[in-house]
């Protein structure tokens, strides 16, 4: 029976937690735990690292603990700092160091936001509640000190969210990454680039497929990087409408999309070699090169045994093959093109489709 892990707490909830604390102290209460109610309704308890008085009000510090998620943001330290106001002038978010903006739209904050999600947002009004009623006003600002070199390893970048991380949680609760949340973590790329106007878009693998995209002249903004799960992002993309998608990246991945496989990760599915083979086998590939293929240690390595054959053209059927397959995937609710290339950028293979969709980017490829 494997082990049971160890859930923790959302920046939005360390936010929260350290308002609670910081208004405590205001209130005379010095506390070293807190007690916060979640958004789906558990108890959490969360320690209070350490609360001080500013000019103005006060100033609470939580650290982040994620439990066994294997979270960025575990161990930093999360700063809330309160003033209160008259009544009747609100809830003022404002962003500390090391909290991003928003710039682009399409997220569920608008541009010039501070980038502290509904549910933190959410949070911290009941905190207010509780503590100063209904009508309680006051200014919050969160920071985070590590926030601007964390956001440098987070899709904050490609989300157009500057200047440092999102404070982010649906309910406060952090439990252990399933693979459904980290999926649903990559959706709102499509969303952006649909709210900027974007009705085709360019699906990579991840950050290598993104910069040789952009050499070949490959709009940033239209770029989304779908990590394993391009079969889920395909049926995101159609259900917002989409209307078609540019499939680039390195052979290694993309040749298990022709092979009908929409998860590619390679402890789940690794058939790279063998579809190499059986494709070039089609178009002519004697047995011995057959046998070097299987044998070859990497895709790349495979990739000097088409050549001695003169078999390149194998890649534009296995880019058109991709494209077949991801328009099955989503019932042809969305048109695919298929661009093959190396880790070096050359592009192997593309199919008809992927020129047009290219061609309507104006990218650099006759």
């Amino acid at each position: 029976m494997g082990k049971k892990l160890r859930g923790g707490y959302t920046t939005g909830a360390c936010a929260a937690a350290a308002l609670k604390a910081a208004l405590l102290f205001l209130q005379g209460e010095y506390c070293r735990e807190v007690q916060l109610r979640a958004l789906d309704g558990t108890l959490l308890r969360i320690p209070v690292q350490e609360v001080q008085r500013t000019m103005d009000g006060a100033q609470a510090e939580i650290i982040k603990d994620s439990g066994d998620d294997p979270d960025i943001t575990n161990g930093v330290s999360v700063y809330t700092r309160v003033r209160i106001l008259s009544k009747g002038q609100g809830i003022k978010i404002r962003a500390g160091a090391g909290i991003g903006r928003v710039t682009k739209p399409g997220l569920s904050v608008p541009p010039g936001e501070p980038a502290i999600n509904p549910g933190p947002r959410k949070l911290m009004a009941n905190v207010v509640r509780e503590l100063l009623g209904e009508g309680g006003s006051c200014e919050v600002m969160v920071s985070v000190p590590a926030g601007r070199e964390l956001a440098a390893r987070t899709l904050n970048p490609v989300l157009g969210i500057t200047g440092g991380i999102s404070i982010i949680g649906t309910t406060g609760v952090l439990r252990p990454m399933s693979e459904g949340g980290f999926k649903n973590s990559l959706v709102p790329q499509i969303d952006v680039a649909v709210a900027a106007g974007f009705s085709s878009l360019i699906f990579v693998p991840g950050k290598i497929g993104e910069d040789i995209a952009i050499q070949w002249g490959l709009p940033k903004e239209a770029i989304v990087q779908t990590s394993n799960f391009i079969g889920f992002m395909l049926e995101a993309a159609a259900e917002r409408g989409v209307r078609k998608v540019l499939l680039f990246g390195h052979i290694g991945k993309l040749i298990k999309v022709a092979a009908g496989i929409f998860y590619t990760h390679n402890r789940i599915a690794d058939g790279r070699l063998e579809t190499l083979a059986a494709y070039a086998a089609a178009e002519g590939l004697p047995a011995d090169g057959v046998q070097e293929v299987l044998a070859a240690a990497t895709t790349e390595a495979a990739l000097p045994v088409l050549e001695r054959y003169g078999l390149q053209a194998v890649y534009a059927r296995l880019a058109a093959r991709a494209s077949l397959r991801m328009e099955r995937y989503v019932f042809q609710k969305l048109q695919t093109g298929t661009v093959m290339v190396t880790l070096q950028g050359k592009i192997l293979g593309l199919d008809t489709a992927a020129r047009e969709i290219g061609g309507e980017f104006h990218w650099h490829i006759k």
